[in-house]
């Protein structure tokens, strides 16, 4: 057997019967993928656009890429900056009877997903959950009063018009097999690169007009009582790894950084709703994503590594200049 990333990221010269089996339908879609953009473009279907400036933040490509620490700097920089962020997302994973959804210190993960949980713990911008992006926006703007727009993983959402759009790049996985789903990862072409206005690269191999992104972890925090912090090097005794994100691998291998002694490591899916029997005995080490789920049942031996978004200044001048010819514009 084999996975689906196996096909798309390390693909062996046997996937390849697959891989062309699939390609069929990888053409259809893109076929409606280009359909669905050509309807935005010509007007047969309505764009949306609200009174403040839309930042998109996404990716091309499937799985975790490193968006929501991003996602987290850029609300905290534009704080520093005076603007009035707030931050508009999916909510995977979650389930509400009623959108939009405020998220706040009580909100539950079954409901408002991990990430925006994830986010409340970091930022103190408002966040709002809707899979209608352009609702959710439009509550941001009228009820929250934002005046810049950070949308969580909404690159293919035309029907919400947006005014900077940052594409997120794994810099160890790239573009994969550089197909189009299901044969490869992609959600829209490598051409799409050429039209955004940021490329952040997760990670190594950045390539020339893309920004460094690095994931500096922070000490151990206990699950289930938050304020007992310890230094991941103090760790010595055997530990479970888990992690239920979009590419556990790269949380598996940062704690291989450390020397730490792994007995076991424990992938699930992404926005895995974990329960008590997920949880082994004996001290386990998870990620911040996965740690929002498990606070309410989690033995007193599970420890989350928080980690924040590095990037250079030369990042945030760009940034900020790009906010600031939008203004001009604005105003003109």
């Amino acid at each position: 057997m084999f996975s689906l990333s196996q096909l798309w990221y390390a693909p062996r010269w046997y996937h390849w019967c697959v891989i062309i089996l699939l390609l069929p339908l990888s053409l259809l879609f893109m076929l409606l993928a280009s359909g669905r953009r050509q309807a935005f473009k010509l007007g047969f279907k309505k764009s949306n656009k609200v009174n403040a400036f839309v930042i998109i933040v996404g990716n091309i490509s499937v799985g975790g890429n490193g968006k929501t620490p991003l996602v987290v700097y850029l609300a905290q920089l534009l704080t520093e900056q005076g603007y009035k962020p707030g931050v508009l997302t999916r909510g995977y994973g979650g389930k509400s009877v009623d959108y939009p959804v405020l998220v706040d210190e009580n909100s539950q993960a079954a409901v408002v997903g991990d990430e925006p949980l994830l986010m409340r713990q970091h930022i103190f911008c408002p966040i709002v959950i809707d899979p209608i992006r352009s609702q959710g926006a439009a509550y941001l703007v009228k009820q929250c009063h934002c005046d810049v727009i950070i949308c969580d993983d909404g690159l293919q959402h035309y029907a919400l018009q947006r005014d900077i759009e940052i594409v997120v790049m794994d810099g160890q996985r790239r573009l994969g097999n550089h197909l189009l789903l299901p044969a490869g990862p992609l959600r829209e072409g490598k051409w799409r690169l050429n039209t955004v206005d940021f490329i952040v690269t997760n990670g190594e191999h950045v390539e020339n007009g893309e920004y460094a992104m690095g994931l500096q972890p922070g000490n151990l925090i206990n699950v289930k009582n938050p304020n007992r912090h310890c230094g991941i090097c103090d760790i010595t005794e055997p530990v479970t790894a888990l992690a239920g994100i979009g590419n556990p691998q790269r949380f598996f291998s940062l704690l291989a950084t450390y020397q730490l002694n792994i007995k076991q490591q424990l992938s699930f899916v992404d926005h895995h709703a974990f329960k008590a029997s997920d949880l082994p005995t004996g001290t386990v080490l998870m990620t911040e994503k996965d740690a929002v789920k498990c606070r309410d049942f989690a033995h007193d031996d599970c420890w989350y590594l928080p980690v924040k978004a590095t990037l250079a200044e030369t990042f945030n001048r760009a940034l900020l200049a790009k906010l600031q010819l939008l203004k001009a514009n604005k105003t003109d």
